[in-house]
């Protein structure tokens, strides 16, 4: 471990953790950036072929660098990672890649950080943190009866191949967001509508019109609202609801959406059974591959020494959405109401901010703007 004790660590180089980077360079503020992925993209580089930038809902710009034009066909697993890529270069970020933290614990100066990199295991001091781990790394599968008898395939949206692969295949798609409601419109047009069955835990809340930006500030004062109280976040669509988009009609003229069941009551073998089946539904349905859009949970368990976590099981964060309250030299990115690529650059500049606040708390001194 060296003896260099840093003004800030930042965990994770994915939107937030780039915006937070950026506006503590502006700050003045000495610091590392921390990337567990081997080259700049974030979750964005281990998404699906498939998935074009027509299909993402939207890519914020990062602060100080518009995100180039890229046709509606382009792999988005390419076009925004290399924007990325470019933008660490163009602002000189201090990127130390591959990292992969593993633990953070209080130290005599501020927090200590192990973790293992390219030449093995390793340890940096710091004043403060931004974590910005966000939620890829922790797909959550709920668990049900007889779930490790099914002898086909079981897949999160983490493993999604790409529509072709499942060519030929009877698939349940589990899950109630807007991933779920996706696939189904990917799927219909590879194995037939025939062939697809959706379950969800409850109905799904469709809404008219477009997603707006008076939506957008909605969401994120009503999750900020959960945070504030200690509330693990609620998703994106329990507030949003859900919308059709253009390449989802064919699915939705096949009658897929429409066809939607109750989360079924255990796995079996061949399929997935209902204890208590609707009127007109099948008691059994035959499958071979279950897909898993059951969403994710936020990456922050190497946090767990710093007992951050309230006793309702969530991080507290203060007003400005990005303050541990357990710990205001802990800010977090990407979590809450900053888990958008809108609200993980806004979260940014505000973490930068608190990373100041709690440095002048211990050190009083002049500090640039930003």
């Amino acid at each position: 471990m060296s003896d260099t004790v840093h003004d800030a660590l930042v965990i994770g180089a994915g939107q937030a953790g780039l915006s937070a980077s950026y506006h503590l360079t502006r700050m003045g503020i000495e610091h590392l950036l921390l990337d567990a992925n081997s080259r700049p993209g974030g979750a964005w580089q281990h998404r699906w072929d498939a998935l074009t930038m027509a299909d993402v809902h939207r890519v914020a710009d990062l602060p100080g660098s518009r995100l180039p034009p890229a046709a509606d066909t382009a792999r988005a697993n390419r076009a925004v990672p290399a924007y990325f890529a470019a933008y660490e270069r163009d602002h000189r970020l201090p990127v130390v890649r591959p990292v992969s933290v593993r633990r953070v614990e209080p130290d005599a100066v501020g927090f200590l950080v192990s973790g293992v990199g390219e030449a093995g295991p390793a340890q940096w001091r710091s004043r403060t943190l931004v974590n910005a781990t966000g939620t890829w790394t922790r797909p959550f599968v709920p668990s049900y009866p007889g779930q490790r008898t099914f002898a086909g395939t079981q897949l999160h949206t983490v493993d999604f191949p790409g529509p072709a692969w499942f060519a030929g295949h009877r698939i349940v798609v589990v899950g109630g967001g807007a991933s779920a409601v996706q696939f189904l419109g990917m799927l219909v047009s590879v194995v037939g509508a025939e062939n697809l069955v959706w379950a969800t835990r409850t109905e799904p809340d469709w809404r008219a019109g477009s997603f707006t930006p008076e939506i957008g500030r909605a969401v994120i004062a009503q999750v900020q609202e959960q945070v504030m109280a200690g509330l693990t976040p609620r998703s994106v669509v329990s507030v949003t609801g859900l919308r059709l988009r253009e390449q989802e009609s064919e699915a939705e003229r096949l009658g897929v959406y429409a066809r939607r069941r109750p989360m079924f009551s255990r796995i079996e073998p061949g399929g997935v059974r209902w204890d208590d089946p609707e009127p007109a539904g099948a008691v059994f349905e035959p499958a071979d591959v279950i897909l898993w859009a059951t969403g994710f949970r936020a990456a922050v368990d190497h946090l767990a020494p710093l007992h951050l976590r309230s006793p309702h099981g969530g991080i507290q964060l203060a007003a400005d959405g990005t303050s541990a309250v357990a710990d205001p030299r802990v800010q977090l990115v990407g979590y809450g109401p900053s888990a958008s690529t809108i609200g993980a650059n806004r979260a940014g500049r505000s973490a930068a901010r608190g990373v100041r606040t709690a440095l002048q708390a211990k050190h009083p001194g002049p500090a640039a703007d930003g």
